[in-house]
């Protein structure tokens, strides 16, 4: 407890709903690390490796994943799932172009949680593929009328040239002396 050992390494997250919020959080977590560097007379080196972007779904197709799910399987099954500090590999292409990342039931507890358990297996498992697939029939119907509003209608926060940019903006590596 009153001891300061020679060396630490921690790896840590910075996630947030946007972008902007991402950066402005790593700032100061590395100004924090700075500081006790600092304080300490120490030297820390930061390594800033790019981590999964906030994923925002878009609208009009999880409208359709909402009907189609409510339809097959009732409105209580089906989750829409707002703002969530972890993310996947959907949450940079989010970033770029229109997605749906959805959810329906057959599941209790808490997500990653030692009492998450499968309580209804052709929901958890089946419902989701059933659900996404007939969506693309409904979509794609009457001209593909449903595709086509998602492709009109779509802001996506970054070109893809952007979103490189950012994602090779972030990679570093700093030594501070404290």
């Amino acid at each position: 407890m009153n001891v300061i050992p020679g060396e630490v390494r921690i790896e840590t997250y910075v996630r947030g709903r946007s972008m902007e919020a991402i950066f402005d959080a790593n700032v100061k977590v590395d100004r924090a690390l700075r500081a006790g560097a600092l304080a300490l007379g120490a030297k820390v080196e930061i390594e800033t490796i790019p981590g999964y972007m906030p994923m925002t779904c878009d609208p009009i197709m999880a409208r359709h994943f909402r009907d189609i799910a409510g339809d097959l399987f009732g409105a209580e099954n089906y989750r829409q799932i707002g703002h969530r500090t972890g993310s996947t590999d959907m949450g940079d292409l989010s970033q770029v172009m229109p997605i749906l990342h959805p959810y329906i039931g057959g599941a209790r507890g808490t997500g990653h949680g030692a009492d998450w358990a499968i309580v209804d297996k052709p929901l958890a498992y089946l419902g989701p593929a059933k659900a996404l697939a007939a969506m693309v029939v409904d979509m794609m119907s009457d001209g593909a009328a449903g595709a086509r509003e998602v492709i009109a209608k779509a802001r996506p926060p970054m070109t893809r040239a952007s979103y490189l940019a950012a994602q090779r903006g972030l990679a570093r590596r700093e030594t501070y002396e404290g």
